[in-house]
């Protein structure tokens, strides 16, 4: 069972999308912000990482770079609010992000996209 690690401070997102990796048969764990979800990404080690771009206390792309530095093999997918800045989106591919989703999204868009990865 692939660990993955989610990282969104909107509740019925990360509750959709829980609800929809575990169906999956992804063994998921949450934290509800950037600082949060950089302490998960140590104490955990996840295979995978999705994270929002906009959040508290760290962002998505703090989440991108201090995974890169630290565990350059674990895929991070990046979710976005449409309209979002275009140059954050780029920046977090430029970081190693190896996907963006935009939200509003498909929980199965997202499930066939994580498949590329793990």
């Amino acid at each position: 069972m692939k660990k993955l690690l989610l990282i969104e401070d909107d509740v019925l997102i990360l509750k959709m999308v829980e609800f929809k990796l575990k169906k999956e048969g992804y063994e998921v764990h949450i934290a509800k912000d950037g600082k949060e979800g950089i302490e998960k990404i140590d104490e955990l080690k996840p295979d995978i990482i999705i994270s929002d771009i906009v959040m508290p206390y760290k962002s998505g792309i703090e989440i991108v770079h201090y995974t890169k530095q630290n565990y350059p093999d674990t895929p991070v997918i990046v979710l976005s609010e449409l309209g979002e800045e275009e140059k954050t989106v780029i920046e977090a591919f430029q970081l190693g992000a190896v996907d963006f989703v935009s939200k509003p999204f498909n929980p199965q868009e997202l499930v066939l996209r994580l498949k590329r990865f793990v």
